[in-house]
């Protein structure tokens, strides 16, 4: 297992122009692996038993030696590799959401305020902190299903900052997850991304046309709100003078539950690792104020519920769009596991050059970021910024490495002293469960191996004598 993680952290190398940097990146990695609190960076230094030099990690996440985007692409490279991924067709299953954070620094950039969808009554209607648009990738091995994270950036509160460096121009949360995941798909071939109903909108499917018209890689599967409205084909001109119509007669889609009752059928899919039995209604319709583009919607009756799934792909058959959308939830226990297990939002970056945070600011005020008009003090905003997701990222690998490793080595020899956390329902592992055998054995399997290249930085950033890995404390 060890060579395994030494294999994968090593395959970054590339993405790094020091040496020096890309040992903090594995340290950095390596930390949130084995750490057993949340407290910011400072428990990567606990966690790895490093030489208290704080200033010397910190400085990585403002490092210029790296882009994120180096690092997205190649850990897209790793996963399509090394994970066992759930395909329809020749397409990989990506989902996509956005994520809130709750952050109260009043220099820290990016804290907008935000509403919280959440039913949970332990939760503010509002809160202070951060939107990310992320974007996983769905793999799977005996019956136990994992959604990989690929990629969270920040889209929201942030588009005075992008609008400094003239190459990048942010838009909407809806939209700027829409691009990140036609990236991700170029970079798997073909691609089907699984979203909720937030991101059925015209500008999400002009901006998924447009970057589909030079690289054809990605649908969509998602969910229509109960008031959707869509409309036939309109019907060949018969001589009429005046402009052709572009949309024929209107119907509310929900109403067909009621009136087209005869045309529902009946069949069995798995929904939910169950097998249930499901009525649909399948047809094709035009969609989209001002945009009228034919989407493929399927009417669903699943015990007492009832949708209307939506489809980009005419071809796609329906009872596979219903399967498809019932896997988009995986994104929402990925989400859960980073904040929990691995702590990917226990961050707290911030700069002194960053306007200060005024919650009482009104919407129609002016951004406070436009009286940041001297460059060095744009740039040291802008990197507070990157190392947000920097930091981040460092948790998207550390949480897709412990699902890798769950898939590839639960039921081997080296995890025969691995102990469940929860009442043992599958073959494969939890999360949680990988990070606790890791946090107890990881010193111990490094002192086995110390030819390793991940042991020998690891070892050169410690605090302890030269025969460190020989003694019984190591694990």
């Amino acid at each position: 297992m060890i060579r395994f993680i030494n294999e994968l952290i090593m395959g970054f190398r590339e993405c790094f122009s020091r040496k020096a940097t890309f040992q903090w990146f594995v340290v950095i990695v390596v930390g949130l692996l084995v750490r057993t609190d949340h407290l910011g960076v400072t428990s990567v230094i606990r966690g790895a038993l490093l030489s208290p030099n704080y200033m010397a990690l910190i400085g990585f996440f403002r490092s210029g030696a790296w882009t994120l985007e180096g690092l997205i692409a190649q850990w897209c490279e790793v996963v399509k590799q090394h994970a066992p991924l759930v395909k329809q067709g020749d397409a990989v299953i990506l989902v996509g959401d956005g994520v809130k954070q709750a952050k109260e620094g009043r220099k820290m950039p990016g804290v907008k305020r935000q509403h919280q969808e959440s039913e949970n009554s332990s939760k503010a209607e509002y809160m202070w902190g951060h939107l990310f648009g992320g974007v996983g990738v769905l793999a799977e091995a005996v019956g136990k299903r994992f959604c990989i994270p690929l990629a969270l950036r920040v889209q929201d509160g942030v588009k005075t900052i992008m609008s400094w460096d003239k190459k990048e121009e942010q838009s909407s949360h809806v939209t700027e997850t829409i691009r990140l995941a036609h990236e991700i798909g170029k970079r798997f071939g073909k691609a089907i991304l699984l979203l909720d109903r937030l991101f059925l909108t015209v500008p999400a499917l002009t901006t998924l046309a447009a970057l589909n018209a030079d690289s054809p890689t990605l649908q969509i599967v998602t969910k229509a709100k109960s008031n959707c409205i869509a409309y036939h084909s309109p019907s060949a001109r018969t001589g009429k003078r005046g402009r052709p119509p572009k949309k024929g007669e209107a119907v509310k889609l929900f109403d067909q539950f009621a009136t087209e009752k005869e045309a529902f059928r009946e069949t069995t899919a798995t929904l939910y690792g169950k097998l249930e039995t499901i009525q649909y209604h399948c047809v094709d319709l035009l969609w989209g104020q001002g945009l009228y583009q034919k989407l493929r919607f399927v009417l669903v009756k699943y015990n007492d519920a009832r949708a209307v799934l939506v489809s980009t792909d005419l071809t796609l058959d329906p009872v596979d769009i219903i399967c498809l959308y019932s896997k988009r939830f995986g994104i929402e226990t990925m989400f859960r596991e980073m904040k929990q297990v691995v702590g990917a939002f226990g961050y707290r970056f911030w700069s002194k050059h960053m306007p200060r945070l005024n919650k009482f600011r009104k919407k129609s005020d002016p951004d406070p970021l436009v009286h940041v008009t001297k460059q060095c003090d744009r740039e040291r905003v802008a990197l507070a910024l990157r190392a947000i997701e920097g930091f981040v990222f460092c948790a998207t690998v550390t949480t897709g490495l412990l699902q890798i490793i769950a898939l590839r080595f639960s039921g081997s020899d080296e995890l025969q002293q691995l102990r469940f956390l929860r009442t043992r329902r599958s073959t494969v592992v939890s999360e949680a469960t990988a990070a606790d055998f890791l946090r107890k054995n990881f010193f111990l399997l490094l002192r086995n191996h110390t030819d390793l290249p991940l042991t020998q930085i690891i070892s050169s950033k410690q605090s302890h004598s030269p025969d460190f890995f020989g003694l019984p404390l190591a694990s």
